[in-house]
């Protein structure tokens, strides 16, 4: 292992970089190409396969591949995609992005999915998708938000041939988070229409930043989806630069003002280390997340499930809520935790608290459930460069501070 843990620091979310994501990078390095070429491909293929998908999309990032998808839906100005207020900002920005309305839904009691009781009341005849939160890793109720958009059908107005194929709102996964996770024998990628994931730097699987989005539709239909992704994220330029470094291929067409959000090789040869690595990598996220789940065990500290019967979280982020504790408690605890040199986070302070959401118009008051949720929620280091001491340590030390407040 190549990351320094020796220091009496606990830290949050370091990447776990072996010699096989270095010797990949010096080969790509060695190559001669370093910006989107064979090896982001194979990344591509390899993610398809992984997740069951015809095709997959390499991005520089999560929120690009977010921002794409809502472009070749032909999503924009008039429009409305519905979101939940409980995310990270790029799940609703994107949207503005595009030139359509945001619409945010509060999450249900206790929990940190959007209400599927309120959100069909969301719905109109300008909603064009839904952006889902997989979060922590784990996967939402597609299966209630695929009913849902059913039952509004005859709301929906397709703009154009895609959305008329779909024949109904799309329903998009800010699958960040869930790369990886499984839910009654799915996997993240094969049960949205679209799925973006992310390989951020704190990410499960990283390619020090990058994205991708995985197409969720027959073969003929997700090449042609493909090829309009490769447009939109190099300048609509009809040929990569793949392509174009053939002998007196010069030449090359612009079809539509795009932009810049290809992967390189570079990234993808992190990535393609990371994949080959995967299973071992969530196998280890397993064992952490249990030996919290055993340390809280009949405290007032409540984590996130997941595991199941029926699913299995990708195990991206450790959740929890202090029960009976406020915001100003619950931030004495994270002061506690610095003073025991370990590093805490919250996931996530809901959009309407932010000034940008709240010169949209948006107000916290409209969204009580997602303030519940975030007024004591405290998020845990989990990542793979733990040992079992470490999280024995840090739950131990979770356990006192809770109890000094």
């Amino acid at each position: 292992m190549c990351i320094d843990m020796s220091n009496s620091a606990i830290k949050f979310s370091p990447p776990d970089i072996t010699e096989l994501e270095i010797g990949l990078v010096c080969d790509a390095l060695k190559s001669g190409w370093i910006t989107t070429g064979p090896r982001t491909k194979e990344f591509e293929s390899k993610i398809s396969d992984y997740c069951g998908v015809s095709k997959t999309v390499c991005f520089n990032s999560a929120t690009a591949a977010l921002e794409l998808t809502l472009r070749v839906l032909g999503i924009g100005k008039g429009d409305e995609v519905i979101t939940s207020a409980y995310t990270y900002t790029a799940s609703a920005s994107v949207i503005d992005h595009v030139g359509a309305r945001i619409v945010l839904c509060d999450t249900a009691k206790d929990s940190y999915e959007m209400d599927y009781e309120k959100l069909p009341n969301l719905i109109t005849k300008k909603t064009k998708a839904i952006i889902a939160i997989d979060l922590a890793g784990v996967i939402c109720d597609y299966e209630k938000l695929f009913v849902i958009v059913k039952e509004k059908k005859k709301l929906f107005a397709a703009k154009n041939d895609l959305q008329k194929q779909l024949g109904r709102i799309a329903v998009i996964a800010d699958a960040a988070h869930s790369f990886g996770a499984t839910q009654k024998n799915k996997r993240a990628g094969e049960i949205a229409d679209f799925s973006c994931f992310s390989f951020h730097a704190v990410k499960n699987l990283t390619t020090a930043e990058g994205g991708a989005v995985a197409i969720n539709f027959p073969q003929e239909i997700a090449e042609k989806l493909y090829e309009e992704y490769m447009l939109w994220s190099l300048h609509g330029q009809n040929k990569d630069a793949l392509k174009k470094s053939q002998l007196g291929a010069w030449e090359y067409d612009i079809v539509k003002l795009g932009y810049k959000y290809n992967m390189t090789d570079i990234a993808a040869a992190i990535g393609l280390a990371q994949l080959a690595r995967y299973e071992v990598l969530l196998a280890k996220r397993k064992t952490i997340v249990t030996q919290y789940d055993n340390a809280f065990k009949g405290t007032s500290i409540v984590p996130l499930s997941h595991y199941g019967d029926l699913y299995s979280s990708s195990g991206h982020l450790y959740l929890t809520r202090i029960l009976g504790k406020s915001e100003k408690e619950r931030n004495s605890v994270i002061e506690k935790m610095t003073g025991f040199g370990i590093a805490t986070n919250v996931h996530y302070k809901p959009l309407p608290l932010f000034t940008a959401y709240k010169k949209l118009g948006f107000d916290i008051k409209n969204f009580p459930n997602a303030y519940a949720q975030y007024q004591n929620e405290l998020t845990l280091p989990l990542h793979t460069m733990l040992l079992d001491r470490d999280v024995d340590f840090i739950a131990q030390k979770y356990l006192k501070s809770v109890k000094g407040v």
